[in-house]
């Protein structure tokens, strides 16, 4: 199943390559040189792609929240289908692909990630073609599946309410446990004060968090001091972990990566804001 997995994910990933590389519409530059690969206005290196649904089989499935796929600056290509992260490397030679064997974590997924990424394995089957069409992506198979994906533009680090889904300790990546309460799932949100509060998965909390660059330097949390069962404490010593003293950031698309000086950190992904509140609270 993993490795099924990591392969459907690397041919939509190098066909993101396909794309990117491909002609855009209305930019005005043509494939009348005679080369494989056509340059276009689109950037490559910082793209983040959402995966919005598939379609096998005349059947529309919507992808999982956090379904995404980049290329970063060194032209690694990146996916995720809302559980596990897989990385390769991946050449494009015209509309054919060449990938290189996939790196991949090896985390449980829920039932709905799975439902999604056996639909991505049935639509990646065999060879595939990617059109592009301003910010949107298809990728579609010759018996007619399809992957359809929408660019994302950056969130915003203050005032995006974050869900915190997955924790992170130096190479190692654990997502949260799908069957938390729906109160203590983790999440945080930046104040332009200069502080953070949200939830750390049992207690409420709220501490200064300093951005500077692409570093923030949290202070001592404070907040509630309920017990919860231990996998819901467990969860919250992993995220205070990664939100004490410096840390780097990330924000690619929708999801934010928040790194301490120790390895420790947590990854999240932008969410409404308007039930947080009741959660922080529950």
């Amino acid at each position: 199943m993993h490795t099924q997995r990591m392969a459907v994910s690397v041919s939509v990933l190098a066909l993101l390559t396909l794309a990117a590389c491909g002609t855009e519409s209305g930019s005005g530059s043509g494939s009348g040189d005679g080369s494989d690969t056509v340059q276009s206005d689109v950037p490559v290196t910082g793209v983040a792609w959402s995966v919005d649904s598939l379609t096998v089989g005349g059947k529309k499935t919507e992808a999982p929240a956090g379904s995404r796929l980049e290329i970063d600056p060194k032209g690694r290509a990146k996916a995720s289908f809302g559980c596990n992260h897989i990385s390769a490397d991946a050449r494009v030679e015209g509309d054919r692909i060449t990938f290189g064997k996939p790196v991949s974590t090896q985390m449980a997924c829920d039932e709905t990630t799975e439902k999604a990424e056996k639909a991505a394995l049935a639509a990646m089957d065999g060879e595939v073609t990617a059109k592009l069409s301003g910010e949107k992506l298809t990728l579609t198979t010759e018996g007619g599946d399809t992957i359809a994906l929408s660019e994302e533009k950056p969130a915003g680090l203050v005032g995006t309410r974050w869900a915190v889904n997955t924790l992170l300790s130096g190479e190692t990546a654990t997502s949260v446990p799908a069957d938390l309460p729906k109160e203590r799932v983790p999440h945080l949100t930046f104040g332009e004060d200069g502080t953070v509060h949200g939830n750390s998965g049992c207690n409420s909390f709220h501490s200064k968090a300093a951005v500077k660059g692409s570093t923030i330097d949290f202070g001592p949390p404070a907040g509630t001091r309920k017990m919860c069962p231990e996998a819901e404490m467990e969860v919250e010593r992993a995220v205070l972990a990664a939100l004490d003293g410096p840390a780097t950031y990330t924000i690619k698309g929708s999801t934010l990566t928040v790194t301490s000086k120790d390895g420790k950190g947590i990854g999240a992904t932008a969410a409404p804001a308007k039930s947080e509140g009741t959660q922080e609270h529950g």
